[in-house]
């Protein structure tokens, strides 16, 4: 079974006066946060309906996921539609539908939406009414206890949804959930989220500004002897050298002081507290498996990284032709863009234990919201 996630990204943003999916927002944009989202959330591969507006956006995602592109339609529910053929899909596989514009939704809700689509059929991130609703016409109130607000993510059994579009045919649909319940059978209802509030106003793009930008920031360091008998890895790209660098695990001080420097930006502690020296499940273990659970754990909480920045102290071997899969390995791992990464290389001309070739050594930081 495959989680297929379909993010839609062909509205024209008409409300709004500019493009709302790729207009910086905190670092990143609505497009990427939202393809993050999805990768991290139980998402095998994605696919995203995309206009000649929100192409490029959508070509530069950097995720540990396949990424298919296929041409929004002109109504939201052809974008669905062209987005389900699109991913090949088979017979057991989920579809998770989102709205590229929701780009604040709870990874809980994603992850909900799924696993009740995987249970029951369905999984449509909802929420209760909290107001009074009242039938115009009939100048009447409804009871809301019986009502509830459906947001995105709407996941279900692909093989269902899909059937359900094509019987639909060119009757438009603005929720797939609606089209479920037509064609296929009862829906079920799972915990939304306040912050899977779209964004279609100027008072949303107010609100969602003001999330953006309330930075956390953190610094990490780390140094390790070099050594025999050791490879060298930093960043986790193998380079060839005569030594490596001493410690429990792989030894990579890059990936170590990055990963202190998220986490004290998030004041979740350090990775001596999280991945202890003494415990054998962290022996030799790849810094890249560790960096992917600081970042769930990250997710967790609620924090997006916007952008982390490394300096690798050596006097020896050259690292700036390593740097570029580096980036590449830490954009994926954290679900970012290798824009939002930066790495760099000094010397201590010959001074110190680094220059003196004993060790190598890195600082970081990180920024968060």
């Amino acid at each position: 079974m495959n989680v297929i996630g379909v993010l839609l990204c062909g509205g024209s943003s008409q409300r709004m006066g500019f493009n709302k999916l790729t207009t910086p927002l905190g670092g990143s944009n609505a497009l990427a946060r939202s393809a993050s989202l999805l990768a991290a959330s139980g998402c095998d591969k994605l696919v995203v309906a995309v206009t000649p507006d929100t192409r490029p956006a959508a070509e530069a995602l950097s995720l540990p996921i396949p990424v298919t592109l296929c041409d929004g339609g002109s109504t939201r529910g052809q974008s669905v539609l062209n987005a389900l053929r699109a991913a090949n899909g088979q017979p057991g596989d989920i579809a998770v539908i989102h709205d590229a514009a929701r780009c604040f939704q709870s990874p809980d809700a994603v992850r909900a939406a799924i696993d009740s689509a995987k249970e029951n059929g369905s999984g449509i991130a909802s929420l209760p009414m909290a107001d009074s609703v009242f039938e115009t016409d009939a100048q009447r109130p409804l009871d809301r206890s019986k009502l509830v607000r459906t947001q995105t993510p709407q996941a279900f059994r692909f093989e269902e949804i899909l059937h359900a579009y094509e019987q639909a045919g060119n009757q438009n649909a603005t929720d797939d959930a609606a089209l479920y319940a037509r064609f296929i059978g009862p829906l079920t209802f799972t915990p939304g989220s306040e912050m899977g509030r779209k964004l279609t106003t100027a008072e949303d793009w107010t609100w969602a500004q003001g999330l953006s930008i309330r930075p956390r920031t953190g610094t990490g360091f780390d140094t390790h002897v070099l050594g025999e008998g050791r490879k060298l890895i930093l960043g986790g790209v193998d380079i060839p050298f005569e030594k490596g660098l001493v410690a429990h695990s792989d030894g990579d001080v890059l990936l170590h002081a990055l990963m202190d420097a998220l986490l004290g930006a998030a004041s979740l502690g350090d990775i001596g507290h999280l991945f202890p020296d003494k415990d054998p499940q962290y022996e030799n273990i790849s810094s890249r498996i560790l960096l992917r659970e600081v970042a769930r754990r990250l997710r967790e909480k609620g924090f997006t990284v916007v952008h982390v920045d490394v300096t690798v102290i050596a006097q020896r071997p050259k690292l700036a032709p390593y740097f570029p899969q580096a980036i590449q390995n830490i954009a994926e791992d954290l679900c970012i863009g290798k824009d939002q990464v930066s790495l760099k290389a000094t010397t201590t001309e010959g001074m110190n234990d680094e220059g003196k070739g004993l060790c190598i050594s890195a600082q970081a930081i990180a920024n968060l919201y």
